[in-house]
């Protein structure tokens, strides 16, 4: 394991125990306020894919039903493979769900989108932009194979608590738009 291997892998484990804290605090009620805030002034047109929460991440389960209900475009992503970038398929509230990898649900239909505006849980975040994610590169790969096709929006979405001073970054590490937390929306736009 490289040194910024490490350093990723103990920021990690810190960055879990703080989120896992923030978690039992009741706070996704405020964080799903900010996320609807944020959605609500993104064009109708953009699709929008946030995912099915595992584990302590923040749930952005009710503002991705407020958005459809709104009929705006919803999709969630889905790992096809090791090494390879998300696939992202058509989510609705009422769509049958199946178990996928990481115990992450899955739409059990599959229909391919590409996503506008990218919602992306993390374990940590700092006020460069960038976010630790888990390990795999999966939403990177994404993020990098997407905006090669057009421009899209990458947005953490975390409990304040997840802040860090400084994420340890590689080159193949996104930066991103924003980060939207309980306490409101953290823009990166140079």
């Amino acid at each position: 394991m490289s040194d910024i291997q490490e350093l990723k892998a103990m920021c990690r484990k810190a960055a879990f125990a703080a989120r896992k804290d923030a978690h039992g605090a009741g706070l996704d009620k405020g964080a799903n306020a900010q996320l609807i805030s944020f959605l609500k002034m993104q064009a109708d047109e953009l699709v929008i894919a946030a995912y099915m929460p595992i584990r302590t991440e923040v749930s952005p389960l009710p503002a991705m039903e407020k958005m459809a209900l709104r009929e705006r475009d919803i999709c969630v992503p889905v790992v096809i493979g090791n090494g390879q970038p998300l696939e992202f398929h058509r989510w609705t509230p009422d769509g049958k769900m199946v178990e996928g990898a990481f115990g992450a649900m899955i739409p059990a239909e599959r229909e391919v989108m590409e996503p506008d505006v990218v919602i992306t849980p993390l374990a940590a975040f700092d006020m460069n932009g960038y976010r630790l994610g888990y390990g795999g590169g999966f939403y990177d790969r994404s993020f990098e194979q997407l905006s090669e096709k057009k421009p899209i929006q990458a947005i953490g979405y975390a409990y304040d608590a997840q802040e860090v001073m400084m994420v340890p970054r590689e080159k193949t590490d996104f930066r991103l738009n924003a980060v939207i937390t309980e306490k409101g929306i953290l823009s990166f736009e140079d």
